[in-house]
């Protein structure tokens, strides 16, 4: 009866009891089961990618960070790791980060969210912001890739 009240909420119990015990009911019913059905076995058998195509690579600002908090991963915070926080990519995700003004490169894991400042991509750690020579600034502008 609820699925009744759920895809024809204007019909009266008396109405929604006829159109069960209804051939033209029945089948009604018997169509909107097998569509539920077939909608449910087609969004179990869908694998979602966690990484976005659009995030996969990118450009922009860069920051660093050395807090001892936890991360949003639930890990602890650690300066002397080559992590980075993203605002979407999977924790674990490792990134390969390259510094536009003088090339340098790094591979960094993806342990928490951020940077929550409009035209940043990433926050880095102290470690991988020394890495790349941008600890000094700051800041960066930096692009990024996926590395699988």
């Amino acid at each position: 009866m609820a699925l009744f009240r759920h895809f024809w909420p204007d019909l009266s119990p008396r109405r929604q009891q006829a159109a069960l015990n209804n051939v033209e009911g029945k089948l009604v019913l018997n169509i909107i089961f097998r569509t539920l059905a077939i909608a449910a076995t087609i969004s179990a058998s869908v694998v979602i990618n966690p990484i976005a195509a659009f995030a996969a690579t990118g450009c922009g600002g860069a920051s660093w960070y050395a807090a001892h908090s936890k991360t949003a991963s639930g890990e602890r915070m650690n300066a002397s790791t080559l992590t980075a926080a993203h605002r979407s990519l999977a924790f674990g995700t490792r990134l390969r980060v390259t510094n536009k003004h003088n090339g340098k490169s790094v591979v960094v894991r993806v342990n928490d969210r951020g940077p929550f400042i409009r035209g940043r991509v990433l926050d880095l750690s102290r470690a991988a912001a020394q890495d790349i020579g941008m600890v000094s600034s700051g800041t960066a502008n930096i692009c990024y890739s996926v590395v699988t």
